[in-house]
């Protein structure tokens, strides 16, 4: 199966190159994101295609249900350097609707690694109990649970050392909460960007 990934990467980059000669040596010669996405992990949400950019374009963190942990050294190493490293304007974290992990996190832990890792998000669900019982299924509980997990996350984000030090630097950088539907393959705002201007009333 490897050899058909080495084939298709061949035909993936003669196209490249045959539309646009310069695509690759521009590539290498720099990497200047405007954009960080911390999304989830599913390999039916890849981040610079959903968002309509080439590589090079968007800086990426992945995760299981894209649960922003105050304490995951990866996220906040990856973040750091998106940030002082590259410069970004504009972070995303973006989930998306039926998440797996999401859903996994509203079953009978099983003692797998992964509960630990959505913990978070089951206690979220715990916290807003009332509001995701009165979901019409429970397609539409996984649901709102992911929107709520991204609101969550923008908020933590917001409140982590890294951003905040950024903002009192006067860094012009912007946070976002956003959803990918699957089903459409839209990106919905969940209309909780946090501005640097924001930033200062917290």
């Amino acid at each position: 199966m490897i050899d058909e990934i080495f084939k298709r990467n061949k035909a993936w980059s003669d196209r490249i190159r045959t539309a646009s000669p310069d695509f690759f040596p521009r590539l290498a010669a720099q990497q200047t994101p405007e954009y960080f996405w911390i999304g989830c992990s599913d390999s039916r949400v890849p981040a610079n295609q959903v968002a309509g950019l080439d590589p090079g374009e968007v800086f990426v963190h992945r995760n299981v249900a894209n649960v922003i942990h105050s304490a995951d050294m990866n996220m906040l190493s990856v973040l750091e350097f998106a940030i002082f490293g590259l410069g970004v304007k504009e972070i995303m974290i973006t989930g998306h609707y039926g998440c797996g992990g999401v859903r996994a996190s509203l079953e009978d832990p099983t003692g797998a690694l992964v509960d630990h890792w959505l913990e978070p998000v089951r206690r979220l669900s715990q916290v807003h109990a009332e509001e995701l019982a009165r979901a019409e299924s429970h397609e539409a509980k996984v649901d709102r649970l992911c929107e709520l997990n991204v609101l969550e996350g923008v908020r933590k984000l917001a409140d982590s050392p890294i951003m905040r030090e950024a903002w009192k630097r006067g860094l012009n950088i912007n946070l976002h909460g956003l959803c990918y539907g699957l089903k459409d393959g839209l990106l919905r705002d969940m209309h909780c960007t946090i501005t640097p201007e924001d930033a200062k009333k917290r």
